[in-house]
């Protein structure tokens, strides 16, 4: 069981049988393919959830819908955009009939080898899920993706994510395991100079990557090197990511687990 920073949507249904239930079916938001299928309630506070994979301009994204009473797919199988994937429910922690809704996110992936790291750090707690762990899944803020849609049905995720404000920064040690490189090319900023000894990535507030810079900072392990001025602890701020106020700002424990991920195995 962990604590989540909540980037998505939460959905409440419009339909409800006799005995409440909820009817409203839950749709792909777009074309893509079944990565991942829970089925077992128990295994995830997001109880029965399904995560869909959309290759957009050569880069993976990663749609879930938690929550469900139900599931219409299964892994491997090709969905379109508004194809059936489910029905609403409320399975999952601390959620009962009334407070029944579809919890909405659209994802970006850490690293594929993310079940050794899991292994090392949380190896009492079974991996159900296997890539698709959330805390392998970095949430955008699908919400004002939505919002910023309607204005211009032609922005990308790239666009979207670039006018996110930067909350902090770390410094990675240079790696050829550093996937999110690999996976999001576009993340990459021109100028690897011959003196590139690391890698400063920034972040939104929520955690999801912006982009990815040289850096000639020698670090051995993940350095914070910038983050924005804030009045309170940066703990509630950051999903426990960073701790401490002003100048005594620092990764947390999990902070630091969580930016070993994106280099696994170091």
């Amino acid at each position: 069981v962990y604590t989540r920073f909540h980037e998505g949507i939460d959905i409440r249904p419009v339909h409800r049988d006799a005995r409440g239930e909820p009817l409203d079916e839950v749709r792909a938001i777009a074309a893509g393919k079944v990565a991942h299928v829970n089925p077992m309630p128990a295994y995830s506070n997001y109880g029965k959830y399904v995560v869909i994979e959309h290759r957009w301009s050569g880069s993976p994204y990663y749609s879930l819908y938690a929550h469900l009473a139900s599931v219409a797919v299964a892994p491997g199988e090709t969905v379109k955009q508004g194809q059936r994937i489910g029905v609403m429910g409320y399975t999952g922690t601390g959620i009962n009939q009334p407070r029944a809704h579809l919890h909405l996110e659209l994802n970006l992936m850490l690293n594929r080898n993310f079940q050794t790291w899991y292994d090392t750090f949380f190896k009492n707690d079974p991996n159900h899920h296997g890539l698709y762990n959330g805390m392998n899944l970095a949430g955008l803020d699908i919400a004002r993706l939505f919002l910023a849609l309607r204005k211009n049905p032609s922005l990308t995720i790239p666009e979207f994510l670039n006018q996110e404000e930067i909350f902090y920064k770390v410094t990675l040690p240079k790696s050829p395991h550093f996937d999110l490189a690999k996976l999001y090319p576009w993340m990459l900023q021109a100028g690897t100079g011959s003196g590139q000894i690391s890698w400063e990535v920034s972040f939104a507030r929520s955690g999801v990557p912006l982009k990815i810079e040289p850096s000639e900072k020698p670090v051995t392990q993940p350095d914070l090197s910038y983050v924005k001025k804030s009045a309170g602890d940066y703990s509630y701020l950051t999903r426990d990511i960073i701790s401490g106020h002003g100048a005594s700002a620092h990764l947390t424990q999990y902070g630091m687990q969580l930016m070993r991920l994106l280099i696994w195995p170091d």
